[in-house]
């Protein structure tokens, strides 16, 4: 496998990064989340092929798939609408997922508006 320019070592980068997301309460218990991702090595042949919102231990609340590469539109966004949070939760973690690799890279945890 080739390397991913600007990375040092040599080393083809293995995960996409998830770079922000931009949350919407939707009523009781329900968000919005419009996440943006970036995966440099995305190609037909291999790419980020989703991400999840998940509880900081590790339950899971709601995942996208993505059915194609997004290799000409670096970073990109997508959303994962409804999402049904429990009450008590106040932060969430949110990664992307390889298809090759699976999950991995920069996720980040962001708190959710209104709690």
């Amino acid at each position: 496998m080739t390397a991913v320019p600007g990375e040092t070592g040599g080393e083809e980068q293995r995960f996409p990064d998830v770079l922000s997301a931009e949350i919407t309460p939707r009523g009781e218990n329900r968000f919005d989340f419009d996440v943006t991702i970036s995966s440099p090595y995305d190609t037909p042949a291999r790419y980020a092929d989703g991400f999840r919102v998940s509880g900081l231990d590790g339950e899971r609340y709601g995942e996208r798939k993505l059915l194609h590469d997004h290799a000409e539109e670096q970073p990109f966004t997508r959303d994962l609408y409804g999402v049904e949070i429990p009450a008590g939760v106040r932060r969430v973690v949110i990664q992307a997922r390889d298809q090759r690799y699976g999950y991995g890279g920069k996720s980040i945890e962001v708190d959710l508006p209104g709690r």
